[in-house]
């Protein structure tokens, strides 16, 4: 029952929606460059890939997005561990990770593109850069948060720093560092089509831009539910693992983030 309102629910959700905005187009008679028809949408959706001519931007964004989400969240997880593990490493890099963290990222993106060019490395390091904040901070959080009372017992039982570390910190954590990860698919996307808009001849984000200019908003949703799909399926794949990794966490079943 409770997986037949979990699919079921949203499917009358989305019939809702696309009912009221075919009606309300209809009705108000909304030019087709303004907003397109949910049928439009379907049409450019279903002769995009169908066709072909999706499929080079499609995967050129995922790879860009799934590179820089690799490399930017395992520099957070490592960047995080050891500054929560070292006051003196954190005295001597932080106020730069602050730093680099408050420079607004569309800034950074054209200087990037002159360093790296127009191809994938550019999008990947802007993606890296986007996803390592949040995984850097909550692992610093998580890792400080582990119960004074376990770290106690491990120097009973006189336990090394680095077994500490592995068994009792970074499972401690664990929540944590997976909420920065849920956190980091959304701005990955953000890092990538960002990317893609200042300088690119391929990706969602090109097609976007590229369609905006002949005001094909239908070709413009299309893409935006392309990106929306890799979000969705990214973001469920994070909450399986959460659940498989952290399975003593409740939380990590529920399937419930909140991002800002």
């Amino acid at each position: 029952m409770e997986r037949a309102k979990s699919i079921g629910f949203p499917l009358i959700t989305l019939a809702a929606i696309l009912a009221a905005w075919q009606v309300s187009v209809t009705w108000l008679q909304v030019p087709d460059y303004l907003l397109p028809t949910p049928r439009a949408v379907w049409n450019a959706l279903y002769q995009a890939y169908v066709e072909g001519t999706f499929w080079p931007h499609f995967f050129f964004t995922l790879q860009a997005t799934s590179i820089g989400y690799l490399a930017g969240c395992s520099a957070g997880l490592l960047m995080g561990a050891l500054l929560a593990e070292s006051r003196t490493f954190e005295q001597f890099v932080y106020p730069y990770i602050v730093a680099l963290q408050s420079m607004p990222k569309v800034a950074l993106a054209p200087l990037i593109i002159v360093w790296l060019g127009f191809d994938l490395a550019s999008k990947v390091v802007m993606v890296a850069l986007v996803c390592f904040f949040p995984v850097f901070v909550n692992t610093v959080v998580g890792i400080r948060q582990t119960s004074p009372a376990l770290l106690d017992l491990m120097k009973v039982f006189s336990g090394s720093r680095a077994r500490t570390f592995f068994r009792v910190k970074l499972p401690a954590a664990a929540s944590h560092i997976f909420a920065g990860l849920q956190v980091a698919i959304v701005l990955s996307l953000i890092g990538a089509v960002v990317a893609e808009f200042v300088a690119s001849s391929k990706g969602l984000g090109y097609l976007i831009k590229a369609a905006s200019v002949s005001f094909e908003t239908n070709v413009m949703f299309a893409a935006l539910l392309s990106l929306a799909l890799i979000g969705v399926v990214a973001s469920h794949l994070v909450r399986l693992l959460h659940h498989a990794v952290v399975f003593w966490d409740r939380n990590a079943s529920s399937g419930s983030v909140i991002a800002e």
